[in-house]
């Protein structure tokens, strides 16, 4: 092939992308800063690999996050070269994983029918075996059992595998795992951290096809690697083996999900778990101005152990970067306030804004002050479409038709919507299927025979009957018509049209939204792969024939493998508030970070921990480099937290940005407010014109004063001078209020 038929796929690429793209057929590490094109790069090197090197597209797997990045990766490529694109595998670890399962069920030991698990539904099975084993949830709450398993299945352990010691504590929880296990391989069910750990044990367990995989899958590419946890990590060197080669993208200076089972040793240590590694470094960013640059660069240097990289840019160095110095929370929400609707007049949209904070708790402030200033909001990553309660019911329903071992599935729906099965008899049920080691489902058909009231019995008979029917009514129909009967048959239509609220109202358009989903929905075609080295030696009958699947089992798999990863809808000129990690890989030209105070940011359980403080400071430089053109920083003097009021020292990150490029802005002794209670905006004083000083209006923020009616206070705020000024003071038990000060008679305190 001839430099003018690759001339598209290195064109637009600068030099370090180049060079990265173009790598021999050896293993990469790809050091990618933020903004740096990363994505670009992945693309493109797909493109080297089929169009020059000469690889099918069947000899690539392509790794990524989450499904949003693997469509976006997949539109990409097959853009870039068309029909050549067929044939490479696309996916999240866990959608890889789960189509491995579905094509080697028998190897890992699943029933074909198998379903994933999904966090709420695993809550719910956690939530059950603790109240059967008579263990308090108090002393032993669920979420602290859920992130013992996951934790251990992360590191590829089952509960066999685990040396509890004399420790009662281990003893008990390794119990509970071991009746998790069993629970689930009774109903068929499989959670997030089971796909990854059964798809490792594929290969471990089944030499001929691991070998296989090994043979078809020669390049693997891996987006994101810094977020790797130890499953994963060992996953891909099996998988890759000693003739496969890895294309690693990541940064560093990015891994900030520690505290969900990412390790940052993995990449790390890739060279010297691989040898003859090449590394290349994206350093030019594309995306902030200078000034920004710099600033992250300066406070990412404080850490140590970090492989070395320093963004910069083409572009202008942009605008100081604000630093405000806010009285209390209050004061800072009007500030941000004030600053949106200054962005706003300037002809900026509010859909390129973004709060970020460290803790959810900062948020309400914020709202508050935005209902009030009638600025347009949304909390990104607000309640998502398959985490609500009337889709899930649905969806309890579909999986019971689908499994009637899905315990889970049963739990949700028998009896709802209200059908006279109480929690006696729910208890009962139970308990038959715990002595008998059955299902729910096998407990409710056996109690209704004998051991229930007539009531009990015909309550529980006609959910049985209900689901029976169902099953019978939707078997020969398609997904969207399956869906619909089941919403009607099973009374949640005729439940929530009960409600006449807009809340109710909002309950049909998401069932609705449902119904939309599954006329839309198309099953992929799952084929078996061919082994061409005598296949009896393997155990699995290997053949060319699509593999039969269940379009309502994989509408199912993939809502499970989707849900939390598909945000609310967005509202038109929005400002997005959110926390800094779910910032991360996104950008906004105007970007707020908030509550740098220290307890906050860095948090008070990372204070005197020194990895977890070098991960808070990688927080920090992911909120930075979120902002393109413009990036404002606030922290409070007091703050009132948990009903109680802080006097936080302002963020140790704040002292490690190079001074040069800090805007100061602190408060003068006198404030004015404008009709929304936002500071009024004169000119370039940050927002802020010098104010009168305290002789003119006789009172300074923060000064301690008494009144004869309503006790102690503090003084927040003054408007205006001489006779008319007005003082807002937050007295100890009034509560907040505005003073007139030549009639107020207030007495000023040491």
């Amino acid at each position: 092939m001839n430099s003018m038929d690759i001339s598209y796929i290195l064109d637009d690429l600068n030099d370090a992308q180049r060079e990265a793209v173009t790598v021999d057929d050896r293993h990469a590490l790809i050091l990618a800063g933020a903004g740096s094109g990363k994505t670009r790069v992945l693309i493109h090197r797909i493109a080297w690999l089929v169009q020059v090197m000469g690889f099918s597209a069947y000899n690539i797997l392509a790794v990524t996050f989450t499904n949003k990045a693997s469509n976006e990766m997949r539109g990409r490529v097959d853009a870039l070269i068309g029909h050549d694109a067929q044939g490479i595998t696309m996916g999240t670890f866990h959608g890889i994983a789960y189509r491995l399962l579905r094509t080697h069920y028998q190897e890992v030991g699943l029933p074909q029918t198998f379903q994933i698990l999904d966090a709420d539904d695993q809550k719910r099975v956690i939530k059950r075996l603790l109240k059967a084993m008579e263990l308090d949830e108090a002393q032993w709450p669920h979420k602290q059992v859920i992130a013992f398993i996951n934790g251990e299945k992360e590191e590829g352990r089952r509960s066999q595998h685990i040396d509890p010691g004399h420790n009662p504590y281990v003893v008990k929880m390794v119990q509970i795992y071991q009746a998790y296990e069993e629970q689930c391989n009774r109903s068929g069910l499989v959670d997030f951290a089971e796909l990854l750990l059964r798809a490792h044990e594929l290969w471990l367990k089944n030499p001929q096809v691991l070998a296989h995989y090994q043979a078809r899958y020669r390049h693997i590419l891996v987006d994101e690697f810094q977020d790797t946890n130890s499953l994963q990590y060992a996953w891909l060197r099996v998988l890759t083996g000693a003739s496969g080669k890895l294309f690693i993208v990541g940064d560093d200076d990015q891994s900030i999900y520690g505290w969900r089972g990412a390790k940052i040793e993995n990449i790390r240590q890739f060279d010297r778990d691989f040898n003859d590694v090449k590394t290349v470094l994206l350093e030019q960013n594309y995306r902030s101005t200078g000034i920004i640059l710099k600033s992250a660069n300066e406070l990412i240097a404080h850490n140590e152990d970090r492989m070395g990289k320093n963004l910069w840019s083409a572009g202008e160095d942009g605008e100081l970067i604000d630093v405000y110095e806010a009285f209390n929370e209050l004061d800072e929400a009007r500030y941000l306030c004030n600053q949106i609707e200054t962005w706003v007049e300037q002809g900026g949209s509010r859909k390129d804004i973004a709060i970020l904070y460290r803790s959810n708790a900062l948020s309400r402030v914020i709202e508050h002050a935005f209902l009030q200033a009638k600025i347009t909001y949304r909390v990104y990553g607000g309640l998502r479409f398959y985490d609500r309660a009337e889709i899930k019911d649905v969806l309890a329903y579909l999986r019971l038709l689908l499994n009637r071992e899905d315990d889970a599935a049963f739990e949700r729906v028998y009896n709802h919507p209200p059908r006279g099965i109480g929690n006696k008899t729910a208890d009962m049920i139970r308990v038959e299927a715990k002595i008998n080691q059955i299902s729910l489902w096998q407990a409710a058909q056996q109690m209704v025979d004998s051991g229930l009231t007539a009531r009990a019995k015909s309550s529980v008979a006609g959910f049985i009957d209900l689901i029976l029917s169902l099953d019978e009514q939707t078997n020969n129909l398609d997904l969207q018509n399956q869906v619909m009967k089941v919403i009607t048959q099973s009374g949640l239509q005729t439940h929530f049209e009960k409600d006449k609220t807009e809340q109710g109202l909002g309950r049909l358009e998401n069932i609705d939204e449902l119904i939309n989903a599954a006329s839309t929905f198309k099953p992929t075609e799952l084929v078996a792969e061919t082994i061409s080295d005598q296949p009896e030696e393997v155990g699995v009958d290997f053949i060319d024939d699509t593999i039969f699947q269940n379009p309502l089992a994989e509408f199912l798999a993939q809502v499970a493998l989707e849900a939390g990863e598909q945000q609310a809808d967005k509202w038109e000129e929005s400002v997005q508030l959110m926390t800094l990690h779910s910032a991360k890989g996104l950008e906004f030209p105007l970007v707020f970070m908030i509550g740098l105070e220290e307890g906050l940011f860095p948090s008070q359980q990372s204070r005197e921990d020194a990895s977890k403080i070098a991960e808070e400071r990688r927080l920090a430089y992911v909120g930075i480099t979120r902002a393109r053109t413009k990036l404002i920083i606030s922290h409070a003097s007091r703050r009132r937290m948990h009903g109680k009021e802080f006097y936080p020292q302002s963020s140790r990150f704040l002292k490690e940005l190079p001074q040069d490029c800090l805007n100061i802005i602190r408060l003068a002794n006198t404030n004015s407010f404008n009709k929304h209670g936002s500071y009024r905006n004169y000119g370039n004083y940050g927002g802020f014109a010098p104010k009168p000083d305290a002789s003119q209006s006789g009172y300074e923020i923060g000064s301690r004063v008494f009144h004869q009616k309503f006790g102690e206070g503090t003084v927040l705020a003054v408007e205006g001078d001489g006779e008319s000024a007005r003082v807002q003071i937050n007295f100890k038990h009034a509560g907040t209020k505005w003073l007139v000060a030549a009639f107020a008679n207030l007495e000023k305190l040491l």
